[in-house]
């Protein structure tokens, strides 16, 4: 039995652990800290669960992409989820003018709402949707086809900065706005980020919506156990302090109690900017070292975590997405204290048994790593009181910004907690709380566009800073990685074969 070491127990870890422990592989996973699932974590604040992050789940309706990966491994029919209302699965609204939009799942009924709220837009709105899903169709592995190279060509739409690629189609500049109302959900930014980025995380989404029910941490431990099942392991509170190389290939790892554990094969799932720092210098190409720490990361957020009072807040089951104006949706990245947050998301996760009433809300502001840099050399719980009475603000400030959008939340409230970029930092192992790996740029792919595979012969990548991010993104790059060991279309094919004959017996 051929054996694999993977350094992160976060998703993309765990997701292509349990690939290749289903394929045969004897699986070791080393996470440093005391919990799996990176993003995935949950935490309890008296006895009610929040996420480290603000989760919404694509790719799990029938035939979607994710959903087909999860049931070859045997975890979909266990995963607690819960579909988003079919009539509005997210809500955007802009608080100078009062427009207010509700926006339905499905790729007819989107088009029809958005028909509605801009009728004169019409048949722009049909062009700018038909290339979107146009741009998809050229990512194979998004809709689980076999590739028939790893060098593939693209449209010349692809790379094209996605906030033009809108213009191409639109004129009024505030359905222009609204089209781009998802960017917090991939960093985006203004003359950069990809189109075919843009797309992907529409089309993904406008196909189906859910959100998790309870705990968003038991997605992390259906995939160790599929890695457990299969004879490997999952280990935690165990760091890897140093990767040794010889001859560009890994003979073993080494762990902060001076442990040594060796494989045939090994993966990183860790930021690749840390994955440097365990390799040492030498190992790999100075260019691609320089290139990965110079590569610009994606912006990070401040996150409020709500309890409210029994029976006081209703259940919303969409997403919402509030912003002070239009116009602003591609500066989220200029962060500027003196009017932050200038925009937010909140969403307020199911329950196990949910009724009418809210018991949480997650609120997520974008927010720069410059805002909490005068900390950045502290550790959680040792901050300081300065760093408490700002987190304090900036909680409040959100809230303010809440009761323009709902007047009586104030009340509602019984206890709130935070979670800053420096949180984030913590938690995902993300370099300046970065939310989404690499900021991906189209005009310069080359430099934030990282392959699997390396100069070190058995040593790979995966995680979110590899190809795609995100909940669809990292299975999807799971796949990548596990088919370099495996070879090309081997899980794909697979995975297809298995959900078509379990389909076929289902019917």
């Amino acid at each position: 039995m051929k054996s694999v070491i993977i350094i992160g127990g976060g998703f993309g870890g765990l997701t292509t652990g349990a690939l290749l422990a289903r394929e045969g592989l004897h699986v070791t996973v080393l996470e440093k800290n005391s919990e799996i699932g990176g993003g995935l974590q949950s935490f309890t604040r008296r006895g009610v669960h929040f996420e480290t992050g603000m989760h919404i789940l694509g790719g799990l309706s029938e035939g979607g992409s994710v959903r087909r990966i999860f049931k070859y491994l045997g975890i979909m029919d266990k995963l607690r989820i819960e579909r988003c209302d079919l009539n509005c699965m997210d809500e955007v609204t802009y608080m100078r003018t009062g427009d207010n939009y509700r926006l339905p799942q499905g790729r007819e009924a989107f088009t029809d709402a958005l028909c509605r709220y801009f009728p004169a837009e019409s048949e722009g709105i049909r062009r700018y949707l038909q290339a979107c899903y146009d741009l998809t169709e050229e990512v194979d592995i998004f809709y689980m086809r076999p590739t028939p190279s790893v060098f593939t060509t693209h449209s010349d739409r692809f790379m094209q900065p996605a906030d033009e690629f809108i213009a191409d189609f639109i004129c009024d500049p505030r359905l222009r706005d609204l089209l781009a109302y998802m960017n917090p959900m991939y960093g985006g930014v203004a003359g950069h980020t990809p189109a075919y980025i843009h797309a992907l995380i529409n089309v993904l989404y406008i196909s189906g919506q859910y959100h998790f029910i309870g705990r968003s941490q038991h997605m992390a431990e259906l995939l160790a156990d599929v890695i457990r099942q299969h004879g490997g392991q999952v280990i935690t509170g165990l760091p890897v302090t140093a990767i040794h190389v010889e001859d560009k290939q890994v003979v073993d790892v080494e762990t902060s109690d001076g442990r040594k554990y060796s494989g045939d094969y090994y993966i990183s799932s860790v930021h690749t900017k840390a994955l440097l720092a365990l390799l040492g210098e030498g190992v790999l190409p100075r260019a691609y070292v320089n290139r990965l720490n110079d590569a610009p990361v994606t912006y990070s957020a401040f996150i409020l975590y709500i309890v409210f009072k029994p029976e006081s807040f209703p259940y919303i089951n969409h997403t919402g997405y509030i912003q002070d104006d239009y116009g602003q949706i591609w500066s989220h990245a200029e962060y500027d204290n003196s009017d932050w947050p200038r925009g937010l998301m909140y969403l307020t996760p199911p329950t196990e048994q949910q009724g009418p009433w809210a018991q949480r809300m997650t609120i997520n502001c974008i927010m720069s790593w410059d805002e909490v840099r005068q900390w950045e050399g502290t550790h959680v719980g040792h901050r300081g009181d300065d760093y408490e009475a700002w987190k304090q603000e900036q909680a409040e400030r959100i809230i303010a910004k809440l009761e323009q959008r709902f007047p009586d939340i104030r009340q509602c409230i019984d206890s709130y907690y935070t979670a800053s970029p420096l949180t984030i930092r913590d938690y995902y192992g993300s370099p300046e709380g970065a939310l989404y790996g690499y900021s991906k740029d189209g005009l310069d792919p080359a430099r934030t566009l990282i392959a699997p595979v390396t100069r070190v012969r058995n040593l790979l990548l995966s995680g979110q800073c590899v190809n795609l991010h995100g909940i669809c993104g990292v299975p999807l790059t799971a796949i990548n990685t596990a088919e370099c060991i495996f070879g090309l279309n081997t899980i794909v094919n697979k995975i297809n074969a298995y959900c078509d004959k379990q389909h076929v017996a289902s019917t």
